[in-house]
């Protein structure tokens, strides 16, 4: 796992998904860049980002982190609340992780804002 700027993030977004923005976490399994990945693979958190999103939902950095980092777990198991198969499994398994801890996960709170 690695905490990176919002730039460097964005830079990493652009490489990989072609996607020319910041986000607030990137998942890489490890077949897509082996160079020192873990088991799974990494995960990428931009902190600006974070730091923000803790600010709008109004819990500390250290909890933001944990729900990002939470994310990109799932994502690096499988799971992927982009797909039209998914039906809400990842956010269901998000907010069941996450609901012990207080917290609300990433797929809730964009289904709020939307």
């Amino acid at each position: 796992m690695a905490l990176v700027t919002d730039a460097r993030l964005r830079a990493l977004n652009r490489q990989y998904r072609k996607k020319d923005k910041t986000t607030d976490v990137l998942s890489f399994p490890s077949d897509v860049r082996n160079s020192g990945s873990g088991p799974l693979g990494d995960i990428a958190i931009a902190t600006g980002v974070a730091r923000r999103q803790a600010r709008q939902a109004g819990h500390s950095y250290a909890a933001e982190l944990k729900v990002l980092a939470l994310h990109g777990l799932l994502h690096l198991l499988g799971y992927d609340h982009h797909r039209p198969d998914d039906r809400g499994r990842m956010a269901r398994l998000e907010r069941r992780l996450l609901a012990d801890g207080g917290l609300a996960g990433l797929i809730e709170r964009a289904g709020a804002r939307a």
